[in-house]
């Protein structure tokens, strides 16, 4: 372990981020040039490796937290790297932008802070770059078998990457023009810069995944035509249906969805134009919803400009401590959490940006059609209804709805084509034909990655069938061979749930092709964070 008496004698320091009118000042990470060591190191003195370690079940991905924790107060990067890297193929993205729930699972959360398990994992990460601790790593051969992956977003990524070192021919489809799907469209440069993006996909091209982009899978290239060229298919194309908000007025120029605006402004900053076509530049924005596409909005119409800038959530004000109904450590509590957005935006204005049990009556335009104002109402928090009396118009000639995403996009072809079918909550079934397939034990001669006999939950191999058997197998379809990655077939999730779904998707598209796997599945199908 660490320091026994580590969490008693140090407090709790996340790492600054950079003040808030230097960073409205450009697009770099909120983070971009902050010294983390050795803060982080001191921090990670203060985990106590638990007997039990709950931060563990706190994360989908199982991530060794105590043991790199350790490696990492030491400056052992190598180590800390490796054990990192175990569970978790981009660190460098979950570091930057899960909103870490194992923090919320760690033992010191019960009556103290917890450790700074964020800061840390993003630390290790960068430092094995930095280093040269994550080389590439091809297969020692190949298996002869190919596989197709729909969708380069954190699932599609995960899956191929596994598969590729374990010795599959891999190919990644991507519609859009680069890969990496809403890990570089629909998150903010300030989140995360798109150099750490670029340098991993330039790493599984050098393990030998090929990327085809600019292909529009289900539309102008057949998926069964695709699955008839390839002995298995993954498909992670995301949960990208956009939900609606359907009132008077949601016609009128000025209202776009919030995915669409985001899209437009990393676009900038990838070269592609000069200038977003949608700005909040000398406007006066209002952001409908309440999650993290909210925030990711918020931050970008500050960085463009806006004269003013609220956010309606729907939800009531959330409590500043965890409630008893939701208890440790089981659940991610609903408290009442500041963004660096909201951070931001109340550095500008002196008070919070949003505005809690609020919601959305109608829009008002101008006489050329475009918005100008918008109607809300408070609503009662259980009911979510309408209170009579609290109606009120806020100015607002650019308006983004973040309402989320209702499940894979419709009318994409991919269900027809694929043969697919929907679960009651809209994501693409799965599972449903599996279990025809003969269960056998792990199979341990084929060398898998640089390291055959690499340890325990080794992404490159080792004795490890977190599968167990047919039981925890992910992402299988009645549609033989086809598999199901990701919030295709889970919903919107966060980033390290849809790196567990392709880790395990991959798993199971190993044992599909070569009836055993020693890669880990760390999560089934019907896996989900407990709630209140």
């Amino acid at each position: 372990m660490t320091d026994p008496r580590g969490f008693l004698s140090i407090p709790r320091r996340p790492v600054p981020p950079r003040p808030v009118e230097e960073r409205l000042g450009d697009w770099q990470e909120v983070y971009a040039g902050q010294a983390l060591l050795p803060l982080v190191s001191e921090q990670a003195r203060r985990c106590m490796d638990c007997g039990i370690p709950f931060c563990h079940s706190g994360c989908p991905l199982g991530n060794l937290i105590p043991e790199w924790n350790a490696y990492a107060s030491r400056g052992d990067w190598r180590a800390a790297a490796e054990r990192l890297h175990a569970t978790n193929n981009f660190p460098e993205f979950t570091g930057r932008l899960c909103p870490a729930p194992c923090e919320d699972a760690c033992v010191l959360a019960i009556n103290a802070d917890p450790v700074t398990i964020k800061n840390v994992e993003q630390t290790i990460a960068d430092e094995a770059w930095e280093r040269g601790y994550a080389p590439p790593q091809p297969p020692q051969r190949l298996s002869g078998k190919t596989v197709a992956v729909i969708g380069s977003g954190p699932a599609g990524l995960a899956a191929a990457q596994q598969l590729t070192r374990t010795g599959h021919t891999v190919v990644v489809y991507e519609r859009e023009d680069r890969p990496g799907g809403l890990l570089r469209y629909g998150i903010p440069e300030f989140k995360m810069e798109k150099r750490h993006l670029d340098r991993r996909i330039e790493q599984m091209r050098e393990e030998g995944t090929k990327f085809r982009t600019g292909v529009d899978v289900g539309g102008e290239l057949d998926a069964a035509e695709l699955r008839r060229r390839h002995d298995a298919l993954i498909v992670a194309v995301g949960a990208t249906e956009q939900r609606e908000l359907p009132v008077p007025g949601r016609e009128l120029d000025g209202i776009h969805q919030a995915m669409d605006y985001l899209t437009y402004a990393n676009r900038v900053q990838e070269g592609d134009y000069a200038a977003p076509p949608v700005s909040a530049e000398g406007r006066h924005a209002v952001i409908v919803g309440g999650g993290d596409t909210a925030s990711d909005c918020l931050g970008t119409v500050l960085r463009q400009g806006a004269l003013s800038a609220v956010q309606l959530d729907i939800n009531p004000e959330p409590a500043e401590i965890r409630p008893d109904a939701q208890p440790w450590p089981v659940t991610h509590p609903k408290v009442y959490r500041i963004s660096h957005a909201h951070a931001e935006a109340r550095g500008r204005e002196g008070m919070d940006p949003r505005l809690f049990s609020s919601a959305t009556l109608q829009f008002e335009g101008d006489a050329s059609g475009r918005v100008r104002a918008l109607c809300l109402t408070e609503v009662e928090p259980a009911a979510r209804s309408p209170l009579p009396g609290t109606e009120r118009v806020l100015p607002a000639d650019l308006v983004l709805i973040a309402l989320g995403f209702s499940g894979p996009e419709q009318g994409s072809g991919l269900m027809e084509q694929l043969g697919l079918t929907v679960d009651e909550r809209g994501n693409f079934a799965r599972d449903g034909a599996f279990a025809a397939l003969p269960a056998r034990p792990p199979r341990r001669s084929r060398p898998c990655g640089r390291d055959a006999s690499a340890g325990r939950g080794s992404p490159t191999g080792g004795e490890y069938d977190r599968a167990g058997g047919l039981g925890r197998a992910t992402g299988q379809t009645p549609a033989d061979g086809v598999f199901i990655a990701g919030d295709a077939g889970r919903g919107q999730s966060l980033v390290v749930w849809a790196i567990a779904e392709g880790r395990a998707a991959a798993a199971a598209a190993d044992r599909y092709l070569t009836g055993a796997t020693v890669l880990p599945a760390p999560i089934a199908p019907r896996d989900r964070p407990l709630v209140a």
